[in-house]
Protein backbone atom coordinates (compact mmCIF):
# COMPACT_ATOMS: atom_id res chain seq x y z
CA UNK A 1 0.00 0.00 0.00
CA UNK A 2 1.46 3.38 -0.93
CA UNK A 3 2.18 5.87 1.84
CA UNK A 4 -0.20 8.82 1.69
CA UNK A 5 0.62 12.46 2.36
CA UNK A 6 -0.85 12.41 5.89
CA UNK A 7 1.30 9.40 6.84
CA UNK A 8 4.41 11.09 5.45
CA UNK A 9 3.75 14.04 7.76
CA UNK A 10 3.14 11.71 10.72
CA UNK A 11 6.31 9.78 9.87
CA UNK A 12 8.31 13.01 9.88
CA UNK A 13 6.82 14.01 13.25
CA UNK A 14 7.59 10.59 14.75
CA UNK A 15 11.15 10.76 13.43
CA UNK A 16 11.84 14.13 15.06
CA UNK A 17 10.12 13.19 18.34
CA UNK A 18 12.97 12.96 20.90
CA UNK A 19 12.08 9.50 22.23
CA UNK A 20 12.23 8.01 18.73
CA UNK A 21 15.02 10.20 17.39
CA UNK A 22 17.18 9.26 20.37
CA UNK A 23 17.14 5.58 19.40
CA UNK A 24 19.10 6.24 16.24
CA UNK A 25 16.36 4.44 14.31
CA UNK A 26 14.44 5.97 11.47
CA UNK A 27 10.87 5.19 10.36
CA UNK A 28 10.91 4.77 6.59
CA UNK A 29 7.27 3.85 5.92
CA UNK A 30 3.85 3.93 7.56
CA UNK A 31 0.91 2.37 5.70
CA UNK A 32 -2.19 4.55 5.47
CA UNK A 33 -4.15 2.00 7.51
CA UNK A 34 -1.28 1.58 10.04
CA UNK A 35 -1.06 -2.14 9.30
CA UNK A 36 2.58 -1.91 8.27
CA UNK A 37 5.54 0.12 9.53
CA UNK A 38 9.16 -0.15 8.43
CA UNK A 39 12.19 1.03 10.42
CA UNK A 40 15.89 1.21 9.65
CA UNK A 41 18.68 1.41 12.21
CA UNK A 42 21.98 2.56 10.73
CA UNK A 43 25.36 1.95 12.30
CA UNK A 44 26.41 5.53 13.05
CA UNK A 45 28.20 7.58 15.70
CA UNK A 46 24.88 7.65 17.60
CA UNK A 47 24.37 3.88 17.62
CA UNK A 48 27.96 2.58 17.64
CA UNK A 49 29.31 1.02 20.85
CA UNK A 50 32.92 0.68 22.00
CA UNK A 51 33.55 -2.41 19.86
CA UNK A 52 32.15 -0.82 16.69
CA UNK A 53 28.76 -2.54 16.52
CA UNK A 54 25.22 -1.29 17.13
CA UNK A 55 24.32 -0.96 20.82
CA UNK A 56 21.86 -3.63 21.95
CA UNK A 57 19.84 -0.87 23.57
CA UNK A 58 19.60 0.94 20.24
CA UNK A 59 18.37 -2.27 18.60
CA UNK A 60 15.64 -2.70 21.18
CA UNK A 61 14.57 0.92 21.50
CA UNK A 62 14.40 1.36 17.71
CA UNK A 63 11.60 -1.25 17.55
CA UNK A 64 9.99 -0.82 20.97
CA UNK A 65 6.83 1.29 20.47
CA UNK A 66 5.51 0.28 17.09
CA UNK A 67 3.14 -2.62 17.76
CA UNK A 68 1.54 -0.61 20.54
CA UNK A 69 1.17 2.45 18.28
CA UNK A 70 -0.21 0.35 15.43
CA UNK A 71 -2.84 -1.32 17.61
CA UNK A 72 -3.87 2.01 19.12
CA UNK A 73 -4.39 3.47 15.63
CA UNK A 74 -6.12 0.38 14.21
CA UNK A 75 -8.45 -0.33 17.16
CA UNK A 76 -9.25 3.28 18.03
CA UNK A 77 -10.10 5.14 21.21
CA UNK A 78 -12.38 2.44 22.66
CA UNK A 79 -9.37 0.31 23.58
CA UNK A 80 -6.46 0.46 26.01
CA UNK A 81 -3.16 -0.80 24.59
CA UNK A 82 -0.01 -1.26 26.68
CA UNK A 83 3.35 -2.94 26.34
CA UNK A 84 3.37 -5.76 28.85
CA UNK A 85 6.80 -7.35 28.41
CA UNK A 86 9.69 -7.66 26.00
CA UNK A 87 12.67 -9.88 25.37
CA UNK A 88 15.57 -9.48 22.98
CA UNK A 89 17.91 -12.19 21.70
CA UNK A 90 21.10 -11.14 19.94
CA UNK A 91 22.13 -13.42 17.09
CA UNK A 92 24.94 -11.48 15.39
CA UNK A 93 26.65 -8.13 16.03
CA UNK A 94 25.14 -5.27 14.04
CA UNK A 95 27.98 -4.04 11.84
CA UNK A 96 25.75 -2.44 9.20
CA UNK A 97 22.30 -0.89 8.82
CA UNK A 98 19.54 -3.12 10.20
CA UNK A 99 15.89 -3.16 9.17
CA UNK A 100 12.65 -4.17 10.87
CA UNK A 101 9.11 -4.59 9.56
CA UNK A 102 5.90 -4.60 11.58
CA UNK A 103 2.64 -6.09 10.27
CA UNK A 104 -0.85 -6.43 11.74
CA UNK A 105 -3.38 -8.15 9.52
CA UNK A 106 -7.10 -7.44 9.35
CA UNK A 107 -7.64 -10.96 10.74
CA UNK A 108 -5.45 -10.17 13.78
CA UNK A 109 -7.33 -6.97 14.65
CA UNK A 110 -10.71 -8.67 14.03
CA UNK A 111 -9.68 -11.49 16.38
CA UNK A 112 -8.74 -8.99 19.11
CA UNK A 113 -12.10 -7.24 18.82
CA UNK A 114 -13.92 -10.59 18.87
CA UNK A 115 -12.04 -11.81 21.96
CA UNK A 116 -12.81 -8.57 23.80
CA UNK A 117 -16.53 -9.04 23.20
CA UNK A 118 -16.47 -11.81 25.82
CA UNK A 119 -13.28 -11.19 27.83
CA UNK A 120 -11.95 -8.26 29.81
CA UNK A 121 -8.52 -8.27 28.15
CA UNK A 122 -6.13 -10.17 25.92
CA UNK A 123 -2.38 -10.38 25.53
CA UNK A 124 -0.88 -10.57 22.05
CA UNK A 125 2.62 -11.76 21.20
CA UNK A 126 4.63 -10.30 18.34
CA UNK A 127 8.11 -11.06 17.01
CA UNK A 128 10.33 -8.50 15.32
CA UNK A 129 13.49 -9.47 13.47
CA UNK A 130 16.25 -6.93 12.95
CA UNK A 131 17.89 -7.92 9.65
CA UNK A 132 20.61 -6.58 7.42
CA UNK A 133 20.00 -5.82 3.73
CA UNK A 134 20.77 -9.46 2.85
CA UNK A 135 18.07 -10.71 5.21
CA UNK A 136 20.42 -12.07 7.88
CA UNK A 137 18.85 -11.84 11.35
CA UNK A 138 20.96 -9.96 13.90
CA UNK A 139 18.44 -9.73 16.74
CA UNK A 140 14.97 -11.02 17.58
CA UNK A 141 12.64 -8.97 19.79
CA UNK A 142 9.57 -10.56 21.33
CA UNK A 143 6.85 -8.20 22.53
CA UNK A 144 3.78 -8.96 24.61
CA UNK A 145 1.03 -6.36 24.21
CA UNK A 146 -1.98 -6.02 26.54
CA UNK A 147 -5.30 -4.91 25.02
CA UNK A 148 -8.61 -4.23 26.77
CA UNK A 149 -11.76 -2.27 26.14
CA UNK A 150 -12.01 1.03 27.96
CA UNK A 151 -14.53 1.11 30.71
CA UNK A 152 -17.76 2.62 29.63
CA UNK A 153 -19.12 5.32 31.92
CA UNK A 154 -22.11 4.28 33.99
CA UNK A 155 -25.31 5.64 32.52
CA UNK A 156 -28.43 6.55 34.40
CA UNK A 157 -31.49 4.69 33.30
CA UNK A 158 -34.35 6.81 32.01
CA UNK A 159 -36.63 5.01 34.51
CA UNK A 160 -34.43 5.74 37.55
CA UNK A 161 -35.39 8.77 39.63
CA UNK A 162 -32.80 11.52 39.92
CA UNK A 163 -31.03 11.83 43.26
CA UNK A 164 -32.50 14.42 45.56
CA UNK A 165 -30.28 17.21 46.88
CA UNK A 166 -32.53 17.85 49.88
Amino acid sequence: MPEGYQRKIERFLYNVFPAIRGTGGWITYIADDYREIRVKLPLSWRTRNKVGTIFGGSMYSAVDPFYMIMLMKILGDEYVVWDRSAKIRFKKPGRETLYAEFHISQEESDEIVEILETRKSTNRDYVIELKNADGEVHAIVEKEIYVSRKRRPATVSVNEPALSTE
